[in-house]
């Protein structure tokens, strides 16, 4: 699949800008604020608990070029996208793990500060901006969805912006999938991303752990990719560290002995919440990426990934959470059924 978003900036082409906000629900031209200079009549909307509210709603062709969003940014807002007319998205996970903060109620990190992914896919900047630069093509239809699953009613300031173009014959559409389990079943692989039908390639995860006891260096685990029904994995890291583009225990192994954290354009452990100066403590939880823009990992059929959660002795049993990206063929299979609003529950 070619990058559907690969021409200079300076090139004049053949494209049409739109931009769904709350002051421009439509994302209609000429549609924003009537207030004039220096006012705000509709900055943000509020969503009922168990109300869902369409963010974005457009015709084809075109492409969704970014997404800000802002003010409740906890695992109750439920981000769904749908692709030319299926009825299933193809995009549903709660933003806080969209946007690679699945521990939504940390709002400091070990140092005291915001922590920030700042990638060239996503940046959480400080005070919980949550920004997205995946290109998203669509040959028929968009439309993008917040649902309420809480039990009060929030704040969304948001502005989704894109145009409309033309597309070559070979475009993949954006998928994610959110996993979750608190904690991994001992003994047993963590799924990143299982039941995908269809061609395309994977490009990436966000994870999100949480150390239950002692810490016993817990990235021996191996992350492994099978392709269209292999037997055994074609791609096999060497440990969970490795694979997010680190070595030694995120430098907790040699010298040091303190997790540092670190961030690039497609790899990084961006965040540590919870003092990690006494070595191996547990308690800890680590913010981690890792985007396949420069290798995406191709499949003709489906795909499928795992991720050992495995320290010095042994299966551990500690908190996974995960969104995986990935752009493939329509029709896709529907994504597995969310957990429980209270089972997504992570501090």
């Amino acid at each position: 699949m070619n990058h559907v978003d690969d021409f200079p900036c300076y090139l004049i082409e053949n494209r049409t800008t739109f931009a769904f906000s709350a002051e421009n629900p439509t994302g209609t031209r000429a549609g924003g604020s009537r207030g004039g200079d220096c006012t705000k009549l509709r900055p943000c909307i509020t969503i009922q608990p168990g109300e869902t509210v369409t963010l974005a709603d457009t015709d084809g062709p075109g492409m969704i070029q970014s997404i800000w969003f802002t003010g409740y940014v906890g695992h109750s807002f439920i981000l769904r996208i749908y692709w030319d007319g299926q009825e299933h998205p193809s995009v549903e996970a709660p933003i806080s793990a969209f946007f690679g903060s699945a521990y939504d109620e940390n709002f400091a990190d070990r140092d005291g500060r915001y922590p920030v992914l700042n990638s060239s896919m996503i940046l959480v900047a400080p005070g919980r901006g949550l920004n997205c630069y995946w290109k998203m093509p669509f040959r028929k239809h968009c439309r993008i969805t917040m649902e309420n699953r809480g039990q009060e009613s929030q704040v969304l300031y948001y502005i989704i912006t894109g145009c409309k173009c033309d597309l070559p014959e070979n475009i993949g559409y954006f998928h994610a999938a959110y996993r979750q389990e608190h904690p991994v079943q001992k003994g047993r692989s963590y799924t990143i991303l299982d039941g995908v039908e269809g061609k395309g390639q994977f490009v990436g995860v966000t994870l999100a752990t949480g150390m239950n006891g002692n810490n016993t260096c817990w990235v021996e685990g191996e992350a492994r990719m099978y392709l269209d029904d292999d037997p055994y994995p074609s791609i096999h890291y060497t440990g969970t560290e490795d694979y997010f583009g680190g070595s030694y225990g995120f430098g907790n192994d040699i010298h040091l002995k303190q997790y540092q954290t670190y961030g690039g354009l497609y790899s990084g452990m961006y965040a540590i919440l919870g003092d990690n100066r006494a070595f191996y403590n547990g308690q800890q939880r680590f913010l981690l990426y890792r985007f396949h823009i420069a290798d995406p990992i191709y499949f003709e059929k489906n795909f499928r990934m795992t991720l050992d959660n495995l320290g010095w002795t042994g299966p551990r049993y500690d908190d996974y959470t995960s969104v995986a990206y990935w752009y493939q063929t329509l029709p896709s299979a529907p994504l597995r059924p969310l957990p429980s609003d209270s089972e997504m529950i992570m501090k």
